[in-house]
């Protein structure tokens, strides 16, 4: 079988992740985040949906999205529109990321931020607490039970929240088995980059309501935000069509209008 987006993306970041001799256990008790928390910024406003607003420079299936973007001045524009919290990609490699715009954006606004990565060591979810960040990234279809586990651990350690994102409902299943507080279901497939509009509104109504729902991708007009609202999202997460848009800040704040809907 031919590989796949996620597989030679994961493959890349654990090879990454061998190559690191840094004890993690050493670390651990040492590495702290001090800071606004994750959770709390989407529980704020029980009435409107959160937004996270993601500072996103390329992807591997579409190419450049914005080259010659400037994270400071977009994240002072996210949060001029209402963003509950910032999502920063620092994977290099596929996404054009870096730690560097991570740090940039949490020097220049006061709501917390995501690290957008392939988190796959402890190693990495210290790393997150060391850079600032507030939430780091767990995929389920990445990881094992076991390695959820620890870095859902190590983040709590660290005084991170996690986002743990599933694509079908066995997931689902996971995430909640290992105590994920917020789950965020990605509606396009990370093996074949395919967006599927439907996956958020059939997955999200098997997360109970303690849980925070995040919806991801596919999410490109106010209609949509709604959609996925309806269907019980607490959140969601947006980032291309924020980027591309003419007025970032105008894009955020219309999706941050949009009402939320309880679950159960």
């Amino acid at each position: 079988m031919a590989a796949t987006y996620l597989d030679t993306i994961v493959d890349a970041h654990r090879a990454r992740a061998a190559r690191d001799s840094r004890d993690w256990r050493a670390r651990l008790g040492h590495v702290r985040y001090e800071g606004p928390s994750f959770v709390e910024a989407l529980e704020r406003d029980r009435h409107h949906v959160a937004v996270i607003a993601e500072v996103k420079r390329r992807s591997p299936s579409k190419g450049w999205i914005a080259e010659g973007l400037d994270a400071r001045a977009l994240a002072r524009e996210y949060e001029a529109g209402g963003a509950a919290a910032l999502s920063v990609l620092t994977d290099v490699d596929f996404f054009s990321g870096s730690v560097d715009d991570l740090r940039d954006v949490r020097e220049t606004v006061d709501v917390p931020v995501l690290r957008k990565d392939f988190t796959v060591s402890a190693n990495d979810v210290l790393d997150a607490a060391q850079m600032g960040a507030a939430a780091v990234l767990l995929i389920v279809a990445a990881l094992d039970d076991a390695e959820l586990e620890q870095f859902l651990e190590v983040a709590r350690v660290c005084h991170l929240d996690a986002l743990v994102e599933v694509h079908d409902a066995d997931e689902v299943r996971r995430a909640l088995g290992v105590g994920a507080r917020i789950v965020g279901v990605n509606q396009r497939d990370l093996r074949t980059f395919d967006i599927d509009v439907h996956r958020a509104a059939e997955l999200i109504a098997g997360i109970p309501p303690d849980v925070l729902a995040v919806a991801e991708s596919g999410l490109g007009d106010v209609a949509s935000v709604t959609r996925v609202a309806r269907s019980g999202a607490d959140a969601v997460l947006v980032g291309e069509t924020f980027v591309r848009s003419a007025s970032p800040r105008a894009s955020v704040r219309d999706f941050a209008s949009v009402e939320r809907h309880s679950r159960g």
